[in-house]
């Protein structure tokens, strides 16, 4: 099904998805997209939607299983608590890409804004990943409690691969950054330290499909990353009275 959402109120376009879905359709291309808030917000089906154009906060927000790709970039709040699913931007995201995100996979073709990945958590089978392409700016992967994190920094020229106070309270998870940081930019709560086999592995697959869905000719190295982990389950464990 095919949407021009040009001149439409979002809440009108999402409407019209809804509707349809109910009435059995799988497959939706939303033209000229302009900042429309909330697409694909609480979905379940296991559905495809493609954007062609910008769409507004909280792309997929609490998505439960459908796959959206965005052939430009997305406002703030994408994956906002997602639980499943996947979401594919072949351009920049905004600030709290992956908010309090529990599951499904974000792959970003550019950079990203503040506070990516913030709150991530994994719980059973529920695993969050979120690959970055380009660079990230300030507090990624703050407060992090679980799910994946990899920068890749392609066609970042002179740009930091991340911005300052990475990691700060993490508290699960991993971060893999395909190059260098300073140590001055990760959060007191971020140690380091070499990948296993079998992370690596899990890596390599996780690559190869985001290689795939860009059509990728890059070639990742293990040497190329570095493991980011937090180094204590309850950082701030003594700032508070129990």
């Amino acid at each position: 099904m095919r949407i021009d959402a040009k001149g439409i109120h979002y809440r009108e376009l999402n409407e019209r998805i809804h509707v349809a879905i109910a009435q059995g359709e799988t497959e939706f291309i939303l033209d000229n997209v302009q900042g429309h808030r909330y697409i694909g917000t609480g979905l379940n089906e296991a559905i495809r939607v493609t954007i062609n154009g910008v769409p507004g906060q909280d792309l997929a927000a609490f998505m439960n299983g459908t796959e959206i790709v965005v052939h430009s970039n997305v406002q703030d709040g994408a994956g906002n608590t997602m639980n499943k699913g996947k979401i594919v931007v072949h351009g920049d995201a905004g600030d709290v890409l992956g908010h309090a995100m529990r599951g499904g996979r974000i792959f970003i073709r550019g950079n990203v804004g503040y506070r990516a990945g913030i709150h991530m958590k994994a719980f059973r089978e529920h695993f969050p990943v979120v690959v970055v392409g380009g660079v990230a700016k300030e507090y990624l992967g703050e407060y992090m409690a679980g799910g994946l994190i990899v920068v890749l920094g392609l066609d970042r020229d002179s740009q930091p691969l991340v911005g300052d106070w990475m990691g700060t309270g993490m508290h699960g998870g991993l971060i893999y950054l395909r190059g260098d940081v300073q140590s001055h930019q990760l959060g007191r709560e971020v140690g380091s330290a070499e990948m296993t086999d079998e992370e690596w592995a899990v890596l390599q697959g996780i690559l190869q499909e985001y290689a795939t869905d860009f059509a990728l000719k890059e070639s990742f190295q293990r040497d190329e990353f570095h493991k980011f982990y937090p180094q204590s389950a309850r950082p701030y464990g003594r700032l508070y009275a129990y």
